[in-house]
């Protein structure tokens, strides 16, 4: 599966969950567990990222910086 672009949109660091913006305007939920760098990250960073449909909508896994 090839990797898609995204930007961070928002952050919830206490909570331990982000939701990233792909190119074409989806958002995708991820866990602080799809990224390394989570404790690093803020709302802007270009990242990439495999896309998948998760239990409540599209979820984001294997996400790094761009």
């Amino acid at each position: 599966m090839d990797r898609s672009p995204g930007t961070i949109a928002r952050l919830f660091v206490d909570k331990g969950f982000g939701f990233l913006k792909a190119a074409d305007g989806v958002e995708y939920f991820f866990h602080r567990s799809a990224i390394a760098e989570f404790l690093t990250l803020v709302e802007g960073d270009a990242v990439t990222f495999l896309p998948t449909d998760g239990p409540k909508g599209p979820r984001a896994e294997q996400v790094a910086r761009a």
